[in-house]
This record gives C-alpha cells, structure tokens and sequence, in this order.
C-alpha cells in the first residue's frame, strides 16, 4: 500500500498537505500527532473514504478503482466511534465483518474467522449480549472484532485503544501485532506514544497536515522534534529494561 502526494482540504482548509507514505506487507505503522494534525483525515484517504487529491494504491490498484464490494475485500476500517441503530447482539456485529465474502469461496471461513476475532478481542464472553448495553470499552473491542473478522490485507485503525484500559491496550496492540505477523499491512492512528514505539515499526509524525518525521520510533521521537510538534516540553529516554522509548511530557 502506497500513498503519494496526498492532500484534502475540508471546509476551505488543508488537512492533510502532500502526504508520502508506504506500509509493506507485515508492517505496523503508527500515524501519531496533536489534535488536528490530519491523522484520521489521512486515515479515511487511504481507506478511499473521502476526496482527495494525489494517488493511493491498495493492491498495486488505485484505491477509486476498486468497485465497493472489492474494496471491503481490500481494507478493513475502524473508525473512532462505532455507532449502531439497532440493538443487534456482540455476535452478529462481530459477524457483520464477513459481509464482503458473502456468496464467495472465502464465506467458508465465516465462522472460524468470527470465533477467532472474538477471541483476540476477548469478547467471546458477552456475544449474546446486545451490543448497545455494552460499556464504550467493550463496544471498541466488538468493533475491532468486527474489522478483524474481516481478514482483510490491509487494516486501517483510528485510536483502536483510546476508550481501553491498561491491560486491553495491550491486547489490542498484540493482536495487531499477530496480524501484521501473518503479512497484513497495518496503519494504527495513536495519541499515546509509549505504545507507538512499544508497537510500531514505524511512525509518521504529523502536524499541521503534513509529515514532520517518518521512522522507527526510536530514530523519530525526539525531545526536539515531539516538544516542537506538541507544543510542549517532553523527554525521551530508554526503558531500562527493554529499550523501548518513553515519552514523558515534562512537569
């Protein structure tokens, strides 16, 4: 998957300026930066989702020229917010992730696909439950459950861990992890950094629409480069123990 000169403009503003980009087969890449940096915007671009300028491929194929139904077999899309009308049950959300291979030979997998997506996601326990009754937690981890179940190429992934508490960010992390393991493109937008550097391959670093960095985390997280971007003095040091970069906004 490749992106190349990509921009959008939304109410008369640039939202995401020229943007370069490529995530190889096996990769997780993290779209970091402040509020209104233009990751999710640049998120939907890739996705094919919203109007833009530049070229995006997903395939080797231009993303507008997949026809709908191609595309959802292409890409699978968490959004921020995953908002239902009806009540339908854990089970049948989860599910609905397999409507792209309906009528195809891949609809055999339907159920297996169900039960593992349920299972990285540990959402077995409540797939009766009606999806609406579920705590915003949990009803980010069925949405997740629902872009897995898909088994798709390519995931694209807006602040999968935002509304997750400390041991479910993890799992969440790790079952993209397992993804990518298996040769899935992964793109992930995360506000925390300590979990972009503790997951990612690589991250972009943007602000103001445009790429500032793009790296291994541990080459791009700079006190310099983040304290400029975030408007805000932070440090940067290693794990003592595992080396990871730590982000700590400085007090």
């Amino acid at each position: 998957m490749r992106a190349v000169g990509v921009a959008v403009d939304l109410g008369g503003n640039r939202v995401v300026d020229r943007v370069d980009l490529h995530v190889a087969a096996g990769e997780v890449i993290a779209l970091v930066g402040p509020n209104g940096a233009g990751k999710s915007t640049l998120l939907a671009a890739l996705a094919g989702d919203i109007t833009m300028s530049g070229r995006i491929e997903i395939g080797n194929r231009d993303v507008h020229a997949w026809k709908t139904v191609e595309l959802a077999q292409q890409r699978a899309v968490l959004p921020q917010k995953a908002t239902l009308s009806f009540p339908f049950t854990v089970g049948e959300v989860v599910a609905m992730g397999r409507a792209p291979w309906a009528g195809r030979p891949e609809s055999a997998d339907d159920e297996d696909a169900v039960a593992e997506a349920m299972r990285l996601t540990e959402t077995t326990g409540f797939a009766g439950r009606p999806f609406p009754a579920l705590s915003g937690g949990e009803q980010a981890r069925v949405a997740l459950a629902r872009v897995l179940a898909q088994r798709t190429p390519v995931l694209l992934l807006d602040e999968p861990t935002a509304a997750l508490d400390l041991r479910h960010q993890e799992l969440v992390l790790r079952a993209v992890r397992q993804r990518a393991a298996n040769q899935t493109r992964v793109v992930v937008v995360l506000h925390d950094l300590g979990l972009a550097a503790a997951y990612a391959d690589r991250a972009y670093v943007l602000a103001g629409g445009r790429v500032r960095a793009e790296g291994p985390p541990r080459e791009v997280f700079t006190g310099a480069l983040l304290s400029d971007v975030y408007q805000h003095e932070v440090e940067v040091f290693d794990h003592p123990r595992t080396g990871t970069p730590m982000v700590v906004p400085r007090r």
